[in-house]
């Protein structure tokens, strides 16, 4: 596991006075850190060497906040080169560089800490640091680095860990697996786990001593967790987090105490001492009193060193005298007591990164007793934690407060004594439950108010059910004044007590004891708000947790029927309101929405619907989702009665997308189309509308070119032709005063009508609509004659394979129902051809002959099914039977969109098959 390394330096190219290279070697609070020659030349040069040859993978480099070197060059050797050969430089590899901000935007006022992922061997390392950025403050053109941290591990175990995780990966495809499945994902088994205690941000921040504690404590958590010591190493994990917060204040206090001998304040300097000493002694004290500290844990400063390489160490940063163990502290105060809040709360504010970003440090931290903006930029001290500079820094004499630190589990200590403001304020509360526990509640330590709230719970579990009403509820209405207080504790474990105990009191207490629902509703309405609250808190893990715990309540018997909680839920959101506490409020909403519904559970249509519609304008869109959500719920289970609180569905309220969502959700829910949908659905018919008219346009234009060809061919064939007179003998087509070249013009050659429309676009129309002679398939769409219909479906349509001819009545049926067909033996039966016609329209036999079709399709009592003879057509003279007979020879025929006109016959000629293209 890479952890720190180790370094002294080598070599540098230079240094300003007070400021040598050495200084990188220890990490502190107070360093100063290396400083260039001012006016040096660049570049700049610093040498590392590290205690052993090792594998390095990641380094940190803190910059100044003004003397910021624009570029710094990494290489790596394994040996120490010789200088004075400089053929010899090709020893050092290059590894690269990184580019430093020149923190203008900070004003000068931060300094950069930059980590750098690497993945080299060696044991010597040089940086190279190139020319300045120019600043104001930066007179002299100099670079410095105010501290560098180097992590990585042992090159032969690199080598060996590398070896191991190739067995390992062969085991896991082998199916062997030698580990614990418990540790799985757990910190102890990555390679690549960087401990926080190694990270630059942490020795930077924390007094040496309590440093060297920490890492101590950490190993010996790591050990029992190993033996499977789990509350001890629970205890250490506490211990660690809340010496953190020891170790940065005392890292403040020797900042501030440095600070003071510079500018010759030696009182001041006095007091910061005494405060160190006397601090650290207490917490000694506490670390002892837990069996946490040992004399192998503390080193007297001689034989602590702040590095394990800082061999040389210059005396203005030796470090003063620690207080002596054998000093007996008395009960003092010191401003933050030790082990106050729960460890899980603390974190640094510069933690360590996982990525190769930058961080900007603030270099200077004002406090009330010095006035850090006079110090040169290059001496004011980083802070702690930033998060104090919100809180007043409190002094450590306070008086009349009891210090020590009580544990459950055998540890020994009262909480401290109530102020007078609290006594007023908890004064009912102390009369019924004594002001012990009130003063526990009270306590600043998380652990005791903890612990009242358990005795609580406890005390409220063993009260007899013989005890008096006016009893019970003096103890109910003491016991929710503190609960009500303890759920807006920053501590999780007293928030959670909390929530135990008020859960407790609703489900088992008031039932037990038979109290009215008055006091049921008075624990709701106390605690609700507050609860309320606690879900916009900036932990998740607070906010999951009340919400769950409201939605839990909300469906407690006891408070279901109250129908409080809900009245809560649907008062309007509050503009100032944060960002996290919007979101679990709606999110809340739509739970408990589900699970009561709107029938007398305190949600109705009309108070869900105004919040929801009030909601949609909420600045935050995760609300306005959830918004969305709720109404479209809403609108399954009530329909109509949604609208009317909502806009009218036109265009200009779809032009706001959150309602344009929710009338497409209203339309989805309906079955309907939505609109877009049907705007695509239009979009569509006009496209197929548009189709079809062009189509249609060029079945026409087809139709008329084969016609005119089919003209051509007549007319050459009826230069001698004879048109035949009511009496039947012959005259020369002059006799009806028609020349013989124009006899076919506006003539339909199927029904004989003549109109001078019939051009040859009126032709083409008349063929495809009005012709009673002619039809079009409903399969194919060809224009065929009625007379060949039967044929046309069983050998030339498209639909072919789909019919059958039924052997009774000689008619094409569909396949699949022609075995119903001929079984119910419904149909004409049809007569043979030299006997009879059979119309295919009207199933109905007739007298055979070719003008037998003509009389029974265009006559007035011929074929009913004939659609169209509503047409009113204008009868052409009837063609002599020779000249029809010439014209019906000719194979006159057309096409439409594909289809085929076939000739009077009934049947289509081959000429004609191969003269019409189908389109």
């Amino acid at each position: 596991m890479p952890h720190k390394i180790g370094f002294v330096v080598v070599s540098s190219s230079g240094h300003e006075d007070g400021f040598s290279a050495r200084e990188l070697m220890i990490h502190a609070p107070t360093v100063s850190g290396w400083r260039s020659p001012r006016f040096c030349q660049f570049p700049q040069e610093i040498v590392l060497q590290m205690v052993e040859r090792c594998r390095i993978r990641k380094l940190q480099l803190l910059a100044h906040q003004y003397m910021i070197s624009s570029k710094i060059e990494f290489y790596i050797s394994e040996s120490l080169p010789e200088y004075f050969a400089p053929y010899q430089a090709e020893r050092f590899r290059r590894l690269g560089y990184v580019s430093l901000c020149d923190n203008e935007k900070t004003g000068c006022k931060a300094r950069e800490l930059k980590s750098v992922y690497v993945d080299a061997v060696g044991q010597f390392l040089k940086l190279i640091f190139h020319q300045n950025h120019v600043n104001k403050y930066n007179i002299y053109n100099q670079v410095a680095l105010v501290a560098i941290n180097i992590i990585g591990d042992p090159a032969d175990f690199s080598d060996e860990s590398n070896t191991a995780s190739r067995e390992k990966l062969i085991d896991h495809y082998l199916g062997h697996s030698s580990e614990d499945p418990a540790l799985e994902g757990s910190y102890a088994r990555k390679s690549d786990y960087i401990s926080p205690l190694d990270d630059l941000a942490f020795d930077m921040y924390q007094d040496p001593e309590v440093a060297q504690i920490i890492r101590k404590l950490d190993e010996r958590k790591r050990e029992a967790v190993q033996k499977e010591r789990y509350d001890y190493a629970k205890k250490l994990k506490q211990a660690i987090a809340d010496l953190q917060k020891v170790g940065e204040r005392l890292g403040r206090y020797e900042v501030e105490k440095r600070c003071a001998v510079e500018k010759e304040d030696y009182d001041l300097a006095k007091e910061k001492k005494q405060q160190m000493e006397q601090y650290r002694a207490e917490v000694y004290e506490q670390l002892e009193l837990h069996s946490l500290l040992d004399a192998e844990l503390i080193r007297r400063p001689l034989d602590l060193p702040l590095q394990p390489l800082a061999h040389s160490v210059s005396p203005r940063h030796q470090k003063p005298s620690l207080p002596q163990l054998e000093e007996k502290v008395t009960e003092s105060q010191f401003a933050e007591p030790f082990l106050q809040e729960k460890p899980s709360s603390y974190s640094l504010t510069i933690s360590p990164q996982h990525s190769a970003v930058d961080q900007l440090l603030p270099a200077t931290d004002p406090h009330p007793k010095m006035n850090a903006e006079s110090l040169p930029y290059d001496e004011r001290p980083l802070p702690a934690i930033r998060k104090h500079h919100g809180e007043a820094v409190v002094e450590l004499e306070v008086s009349d407060a009891n210090i020590s630190i009580a544990r459950r589990g055998g540890m020994s200590g009262e909480p401290e004594p109530l102020t007078e403001k609290a006594l007023r304020e908890a004064s009912s509360a102390i009369d019924v439950l004594g002001e012990t526990l009130v003063a526990g509640a009270y306590s600043k330590t998380w652990s005791y108010r903890e612990d009242a709230l358990l005795a609580l719970y406890e005390k409220l579990m063993e009260i007899p059910v013989g005890t008096t009403k006016e009893d019970l509820k003096n103890t109910l209405r003491a016991s929710i004044f503190l609960v009500r207080r303890a759920i807006k504790d920053i501590v999780t474990s007293v928030f959670q007590a909390s929530l135990k105990l008020l859960k407790m009191i609703i489900t088992q207490y008031i039932p037990k004891h038979k109290l009215i629902k008055l006091e049921t509703a008075h624990c709701v309405e106390r605690t609700i708000p507050v609860l309320l609250t606690r879900t916009g808190d900036s932990s998740a893990r607070v906010r999951v947790t009340a919400a769950n715990f409201i939605q839990e309540m909300a469906l407690f018997k006891e408070v279901r029927s109250l129908q409080i909680i809900p009245s809560y839920l649907v008062q309007p959101l509050k503009a100032n309101s944060s960002v996290h506490l919007a979101m679990s409020h709606m999110d809340l909403l739509a739970r408990l929405l589900k699970d009561l519904g709107t029938g007398s559970s305190g949600f109705t249509v009309d108070n869900v619907m105004k919040f929801s519609v009030s909601a949609l304008e909420h600045r935050v869109y995760e609300v306005r989702e959830t918004a969305v959500r709720i109404i479209l719920d809403m609108y399954r289970q009530h329909q109509a009665s949604i609208l009317e609180y909502l806009p009218p569905d036109d265009s200009n309220t779809r032009r706001n997308i959150l309602y344009k969502t929710i009338f497409d959700g209203f339309a989805k829910i309906d079955g309907r189309p939505t609109d877009a949908e049907m705007k695509a659905q239009r979009k569509a018919a006009a496209e197929e509308a548009e189709k079809q008219k062009k189509e249609e346009i060029k079945a026409l234009q087809g139709q008329l070119a084969a016609l005119k060809e089919i003209q051509a061919e007549v007319e050459v064939g009826i230069n001698t032709a004879f048109t035949y007179t009511q009496g039947g003998k012959a005259a020369p087509a002059e006799a009806l005063g028609i020349p013989d070249e124009h006899y076919l013009d506006n003539l339909c050659i199927f029904c004989g009508e003549r109109s001078e429309s019939f051009t040859e676009e009126g032709l083409d129309l008349h063929y495809w609509k009005h012709c009673l002679m002619l039809t079009r398939c409903d399969h194919c769409k060809q224009v065929v004659e009625i007379s060949s219909l039967t044929e046309h479906l069983l050998t030339e349509c498209d639909k072919k394979d789909g019919f059958g001819k039924c052997y009774r009545c000689s008619e094409a049926v569909l396949k699949e129902e022609l075995p119903r067909h001929i079984k119910n033996k419904g149909c004409n039966p049809a007569k043979p051809e030299k006997l009879a016609n059979r119309c295919p329209l009207c199933h109905e036999n007739f007298t055979p002959g070719e003008e037998a079709w003509k009389a029974h399709l265009m006559g007035p009592a011929g074929c009913t099914m004939n659609l169209r003879k509503t047409h009113v057509l204008q009868r052409a003279p009837a063609l002599q039977p020779g000249r029809r007979s010439a014209v019906a020879a000719s194979g006159l025929s057309g096409s439409k969109a594909g289809s085929k006109i076939p000739t009077p016959k009934g049947g289509l000629s081959k000429s004609s098959s191969r003269t019409h293209a189908r389109r």
